[in-house]
């Protein structure tokens, strides 16, 4: 399973999402749907989106193996609670990763037991 920090991932690259955020989530999922139909990425996985990038997906499912979570505040917190969700339900240890460059944030995943990956491991297979 895969929890991905949206924010983290869509601001890992410089080109222009600052000026249409719903639009740049909306470019992730659809990628990362297509990863998933493709074989690039396991699924299932769980995209977390914050502030005005919750306009671009609803929240819910996507696919049968992607599913959009809007955090209600801040993402961090969402992304923390979605990990934990995911490692209550994992049918092993181990077997859930959180995509995200932040520091503080992977400190809290990696307590919870999860694995970390860059937006960079991300973006190679989307």
């Amino acid at each position: 399973m895969l929890v991905v920090d949206a924010a983290n991932v869509v601001g890992s690259r410089p080109d222009g999402w600052w000026r249409d955020r719903a639009g740049a989530a909306r470019r992730l999922v659809d990628a990362i749907v297509a990863a998933v139909t493709g074989g690039a990425l396991d699924p299932p996985v769980v995209v977390v989106l914050e502030g005005a990038a919750r306009a671009g997906v609803a929240a819910g499912p996507v696919t049968t193996s992607v599913t959009v979570v809007h955090a209600p505040g801040a993402g961090d917190d969402a992304i923390v609670a979605a990990t934990a969700d995911a490692i209550a339900a994992a049918p092993a240890p181990g077997v859930v990763r959180v995509v995200t460059a932040d520091r503080a944030l992977r400190a809290r995943v990696v307590a919870l037991g999860a694995g970390c990956v860059g937006p960079g491991w991300l973006r190679d297979r989307t």
